[in-house]
């Protein structure tokens, strides 16, 4: 039902209006980006100018005798609209169209529905379209009316549209309890990194900003890569390794977009857990974008819906190849501390400069040290093996292990406080 689509693109015409009331307004042109990336043949865009939404249309009534007259001029089958509508606003721009309406929010859903491929991305689109469905039911038959008399005509008592309710309410919490059992899982997982103390690292960024190119060259992944919005829907993880850090986990995420639906940031909550539990955040931003700066605030605002707004962030400017006057760099703070790497995910240059900032990032936590261990201290050894902290070992003549070592420093006070060992009975050697 969810996921079924026309086999091919639909006449579809934009509006977009510009409303004094919005403190940041939609941008037309990634607006007809969506669509087209929804599979939609945008023939007309009409755009307009408001104090405040009509209560009724949306829009005001001749502009609606404009989009009318679109509609019929380019046969077109679909009205979208770059706003969120109100159920009502919705219904009564179908009767007066006589064609289907969507909102930039059930837009944004058509599309997530075409790229969910695995059965978790499935079952978070769904719950999204079944919440946002919910507001919008209404009676489209009236053969289960209330209980009346007469040998069957006694009906179950409920309409139609309660019904249809009703049958939403369960299947929106049979969603919800596997969706449970996928975040158990998920912190199963991080849980067992943890433990194995393994760093996440998580791509985030503005949708079509080249997480997913970057990512396949961090990782010589095959993750699919195409130069429209939403390219990547389903999370992907892998393991690399990094010099003087060790094995680190990187995350490719969906990416996020302006206004992103309240509902999909819910339903994909389970997802975005990885983002909010990383070590570091590599904060992927298309550099020559007229809209860096502002798409930069979107991508912050929906860290800070997901509590991860104050974790260890590098910023990542892609595409400099694009750029006129730009060159591979590492930009730093007063400390000296790397805060921004430019490269070019597509040719590869740059990447030596973000391999070196995320190692100087990670590796002020770590401990490389030499460690004495003599022949009572077996357990320590096997635990610092279990933490894949030992980088080197040697057997000296009088049986004790020379363990060359790369751990954090919390980490290895933490098991040395359980083994019951104090550092100074180590003997240490830089």
């Amino acid at each position: 039902m969810f996921f079924e689509r026309p086999s091919s693109g639909e006449l579809a015409i934009l509006v977009h209006l510009n409303l004094d009331s919005e403190n940041e307004p939609e941008d037309p042109r990634e607006f007809e980006e969506l669509v087209i990336s929804a599979g939609g043949d945008p023939v007309a865009l009409i755009v307009g100018s408001k104090n405040t939404p009509h209560r009724r249309y949306f829009v005001g009534t001749g502009k609606l005798d404009e989009v009318k007259q679109a509609v019929f001029e380019h046969c077109a089958n679909l009205v979208i609209f770059n706003h969120s509508l109100s159920p009502s606003q919705e219904r009564n721009l179908e009767s007066e169209l006589e064609c289907r309406v969507l909102d930039r929010t059930g837009l944004i859903l058509d599309i997530f529905a075409q790229r969910a491929l695995t059965h978790e991305g499935k079952l978070q689109v769904e719950l999204a379209q079944l919440q946002h469905m919910s507001t919008r039911l209404v009676r489209g038959w009236t053969h289960l009316e209330r209980q009346k008399g007469g040998i069957g005509l006694r009906g179950p008592g409920e309409t139609q549209l309660e019904t249809d309710r009703r049958l939403l309410r369960y299947r929106i919490r049979s969603i919800l309890k596997r969706l449970a059992k996928v975040r158990s899982q998920r912190d199963q997982g991080r849980r067992s990194r943890d433990r194995a103390e393994i760093s996440t690292i998580s791509l985030v960024g503005y949708t079509n900003a080249g997480k997913s190119t970057l990512f396949n060259r961090l990782c010589a992944a095959n993750v699919y890569v195409a130069d429209k919005l939403f390219a990547t829907l389903d999370p992907t993880m892998r393991r690399i390794e990094l010099d003087d850090v060790g094995p680190v986990i990187l995350a490719d995420t969906v990416g996020f977009i302006s206004h992103l639906p309240h509902k999909l940031i819910e339903a994909f909550k389970a997802t975005l857990e990885e983002t909010a539990s990383a070590k570091l955040l590599l904060h992927v931003v298309d550099a020559p974008s007229d809209m860096r700066r502002i798409n930069i605030k979107h991508v912050n605002d929906v860290l800070s819906e997901i509590d991860a707004i104050g974790l260890p962030t590098l910023m990542v400017f892609n595409k400099i190849d694009l750029l006129e006057c730009s060159k591979e760099r590492i930009d730093r703070d007063e400390d000296g501390k790397p805060i921004a790497v430019w490269l070019s995910a597509k040719t590869g240059s740059g990447f030596e400069l973000l391999f070196q900032a995320i190692s100087e990032i990670l590796v002020q936590d770590m401990m490389f040290d030499r460690l004495r261990l003599d022949s009572s201290m077996g357990k320590l050894r096997s635990i610092l093996y279990e933490n894949n902290a030992v980088i080197e070992e040697q057997l000296e003549d009088n049986g004790d292990f020379l363990l060359d070592v790369r751990i954090p420093k919390a980490n290895y006070l933490r098991i040395l406080r359980g083994v019951k060992i104090n550092p100074d009975q180590l003997s240490v050697s830089s």
